[in-house]
């Protein structure tokens, strides 16, 4: 089986794989491929240990920085998101919630901060709202230098989990009785078709509400909404593709097999594997030769526990590959691989 790069990739790639196995130098020569190629290229790092920077090696912001012609890249800044969310939902509140209630919300909000999975709330968001506005914005395609499984699985079922979120932060509410229906709605498991645009508000049963409680619920679907478009889109093959890149040893390999398994049954689109770091033919030595020994059986064992995906192996260079200079090489090397 052949696969084109990058003519046959759709317009967001997410790249995965175990730590260390080279998935940011991959991601790297991926998106200089494909600007080089004449696309527009967004290249986001949502790893909290960014090393887009140290791949480039030149700074690389929050925001869209220019790394060569048609190819921006950014690290998404965990911090960052949560001080830009929960000062966004700050100002709604003050706006939506009666004067007496705002000091207590203000405070539970700050606390939250620094509760476990907030971090990784705001970094969803970020990636749900760069994958409704990277065409918007003018790229052809968008990026993601991530561990796949966790983050797109959660992409997946935040519909759902900003439902519940939704309730614990009513339940206080003295109108949470009648927003009930609201919420209820706004959860995934009770729409009957995949696609439902979570109807009009008048379906919702809003029409009952006050001013105050429709902007409200206005607000909630909004979220819920670009939620239900990420998950739409990760799901489509036409949309997305999901690679993993993995090295020829045990550890990488068991946990790609259960990264891709999961994926799988969740019905999401694996496009490819690349297997990278391989012993080049031409390393001699005692040492090297039971190593590529190893390898091999590996690198075996890797064609048949994927055997239905396409993959290519890449070979270990001498050097780590840096800068424009070094990760040019390994872009050379991914164009003239064979895929099998």
């Amino acid at each position: 089986m052949t696969f084109s790069w990058p003519n046959d990739l759709p317009p967001i790639l997410f790249l995965g794989g175990k730590g260390g196995v080279g998935k940011t130098s991959v991601s790297s020569a991926l998106a200089l491929i494909l600007s080089q190629a004449g696309r527009r290229v967004l290249l986001i790092s949502t790893d909290p240990a960014h090393s887009l920077a140290d791949a480039f090696a030149q700074p690389i912001g929050a925001s869209p920085t220019a790394i060569a012609t048609n190819l921006d890249a950014m690290e998404l800044d965990p911090e960052q998101q949560v001080e830009a969310h929960i000062s966004e939902v700050l100002a709604a509140m003050k706006d939506l919630t009666k004067p007496s209630m705002y000091p207590q919300i203000e405070r539970q909000l700050k606390l939250s901060a620094q509760s476990p999975g907030t971090q990784e709330a705001a970094l969803l968001e970020a990636m749900a709202t760069w994958l409704d506005n990277f065409q918007h914005a003018g790229y052809d395609h968008v990026i993601f230098d991530t561990a796949p499984t966790g983050h797109t699985l959660r992409l997946l079922i935040l519909p759902e989990a900003m439902a519940a979120w939704t309730q614990g932060l009513l339940k206080h509410s003295e109108s949470a009785t009648r927003l009930q229906g609201v919420v209820d709605h706004l959860s995934a498991s009770r729409q009957h078709s995949p696609r439902h645009p979570l109807a009009e508000p008048q379906q919702h049963g809003t029409q009952d509400l006050s001013e105050r409680q429709q902007q409200i619920a206005a607000r909630l679907r909004q979220r819920q909404q670009l939620f239900q478009r990420a998950r739409e889109r990760i799901k489509d093959s036409k949309q997305t593709a999901i690679a993993f890149v993995l090295t020829p040893e045990k550890l990488s390999m068991l946990e790609t097999e259960r990264a891709v398994t999961q994926l799988q049954q969740a019905k999401l689109p694996i496009a490819a594997l690349i297997i990278n770091r391989n012993l080049p033919a031409h390393a001699d030595g005692v040492f090297l030769q039971q190593r590529r020994q190893q390898e091999e059986q590996y690198q075996q064992q890797i064609k048949t526990l994927f055997a239905a995906l396409p993959k290519t192996f890449l070979p270990l260079f001498e050097t780590d590959l840096q800068g424009l200079a070094g990760l040019q090489r390994l872009a050379t090397a991914l164009q003239q691989a064979k895929w099998c």
